[in-house]
């Protein structure tokens, strides 16, 4: 996550990490117009997934750009995920020892 958070901050982006999907939730829900955009693993500490982040964030404000990131779920996607979002597949690497 430290990767991605340093990529967003060097094109200027704000953000904002939270672990589980729980206090993702209370925190778009406490200020819904201030996030212009959801980022989220599907695997999330907690009992939420991602999944139940981004709907109910789409539910706070359906025109928030949805992003998912995972290395294991990506098949779950067209059944769990919200419409017009996107999904990053990680990439696991290998190295030989």
């Amino acid at each position: 996550m430290e990767l991605v958070d340093g990529a967003l901050t060097e094109g200027r982006f704000k953000t904002e990490i939270i672990a589980t999907g729980e206090e993702a939730i209370t925190m778009l829900q406490g200020e819904p117009t201030k996030y212009r955009a959801l980022l989220t693993d599907i695997h999330l500490k907690g009992d939420l997934t991602g999944w139940d982040v981004a709907k109910r964030a789409r539910e706070l404000n359906p025109e928030m750009p949805v992003i998912y990131m995972t290395g294991a779920a990506a098949n779950e996607w067209p059944s769990h995920g919200v419409p017009n979002s996107v999904l990053l597949n990680k990439v696991l690497r290998l190295r030989r020892s």
